[in-house]
């Protein structure tokens, strides 16, 4: 295997990466609501929540601030050394643009963002997560 093909297989590993993440925040919602209604017990796994919101967290605040998402500029990078032309802006505009043919100034961008975030709180509301245990620790209960 070449050189070339090396960069060009970590920059794929990245981009499913990076799809995995966006889909894990904007299907986790989705999830989060409907097992709410189905009583799923795992929607309201703190750890799973947390990372939810915290994923969402980062996306919002790299918006706000016009920061690239790294996993976006490794990606470009590991194209480039392999030779193989690059998009530019954000991974999320070029994916949006390149299947919806959907352009938009960054702004907009960073409005869903922030809405989509809010929503996620929200769901903090309306679907309460578990709270954090210490598995180790029994509480004191009487029987225990």
């Amino acid at each position: 295997m070449n050189t070339a093909m090396i960069y060009l297989l970590a920059a794929d590993t990245l981009l499913i990466l990076h799809v995995l993440s966006a889909a894990f925040i904007v299907i986790g919602l989705f999830l989060i609501f409907l097992g709410k209604n189905q009583g799923w017990p795992w929607v309201r796994n703190p750890w799973f929540r947390l990372a939810h919101v915290a994923a969402i967290s980062v996306v919002t605040f790299q918006s706000w601030f016009g920061v690239i998402c790294p996993l976006t500029i490794w990606e470009k990078e590991l194209r480039s050394q392999a030779g193989q032309a690059v998009y530019s802006g954000s991974f999320i505009s070029h994916l949006l643009e390149t299947i919806l043919y959907f352009r938009a100034p960054t702004w907009v961008f960073a409005i869903c963002y922030t809405v989509f975030g809010a929503i996620v709180i929200a769901s903090w509301i309306w679907v309460r997560p578990r709270p954090f245990t210490n598995p180790g620790k029994q509480e004191n209960k009487p029987g225990y």
